[in-house]
């Protein structure tokens, strides 16, 4: 279960720059996680629940925001959402990307804070 190590990882980043910033009190950790990231969104949660257990970020809430798969597709010559995982093709025409665009963030993008 990669996600714990996540989990204190985020909760180091927190710290880190709660202690850089002389933030009084961290309230929240936004993250971005995209399906193609390899980290399970339940067990994350789950993860950080047990990591910030008895640690002063005991009522740190880690907010997610699911991205979705994004493509470019040369023959629409335009970013796309893919039909699925499991298969990557453009949506608006089947047809097979030259890059992923987003789906693969694993990014903490904002702290919550009291200063």
């Amino acid at each position: 279960m990669h996600e714990l190590s996540i989990a204190l990882s985020l909760l180091d980043v927190a710290g880190e720059a709660a202690e850089r910033e002389r933030f009084a009190l961290v309230t929240a950790i936004h993250v971005r996680v995209g399906p193609l990231s390899g980290v399970v969104t339940e067990a994350l949660l789950s993860a950080y629940d047990l990591a910030r257990a008895g640690s002063p970020f005991e009522k740190v809430a880690l907010v997610i925001e699911e991205m979705p798969i994004a493509i470019y597709c040369p023959a629409c010559s335009a970013e796309r959402l893919a039909v699925s995982v499991q298969d990557l093709c453009c949506a608006a025409c089947g047809g097979p990307p030259s890059e992923i665009v987003r789906g693969q963030e694993l990014e903490v993008t904002a702290l919550e804070v009291e200063a």
